[in-house]
């Protein structure tokens, strides 16, 4: 999947964002069944439970710099399908290093309480290893950027669409 950037210039909007947001919404307006357009409106928990929904939330949320909330979110709802001890050390750490550890590629933004709470349980991680930070970044998401994305362009032109249909 291609990164989609939206560049804005001053107050107003480069000609190359409304050909993006168009390109965008072209793409996801065939997978998109109308019943899940709307659903996602309803609430965050109907837009992650769709996968299509969480492919352009995350193209949203990357127009914002902010895609690794819902990585992270997503890492850590298959670290707690992990069944294996093994399986789980090596998930734990892979989710660690690449979100958790300050200065991570995609580290997210939590109180240093939980950083240092799942820096004590790593190197024995059970099951439960980030779900105190999983429920601060859903939060955050629930609270900050689903509210931007119920109003985004993309969203509301894919509801158009939908409405249309």
């Amino acid at each position: 999947m291609t990164p989609v950037r939206v560049f804005q210039a001053g107050l107003g909007k480069c000609p190359i964002e409304d050909l993006q947001i168009k390109t965008e919404n072209e793409r996801w307006a065939d997978r998109a069944p109308v019943e899940d357009v709307l659903a996602w409106g309803e609430s965050l928990d109907h837009l992650l439970e769709c996968k299509t929904g969480q492919l352009v939330f995350e193209d949203f949320l990357r127009t914002e710099y902010s895609e690794e909330n819902l990585l992270f979110w997503l890492a850590c709802e298959d670290y707690m399908k992990i069944t294996s001890e093994t399986d789980m050390t090596v998930a734990a750490q892979r989710i660690y290093t690449e979100f958790i550890q300050v200065d991570a590629p995609r580290q997210v933004n939590i109180d240093c309480v939980t950083r240092k709470e799942i820096i004590e349980n790593i190197s024995q991680p059970g099951p439960n290893c980030f779900d105190r930070a999983q429920r601060l970044i859903y939060a955050l998401m629930e609270n900050d950027s689903y509210p931007r994305f119920l109003k985004s362009e993309i969203y509301q032109a894919l509801l158009e669409q939908a409405e249309q249909q």
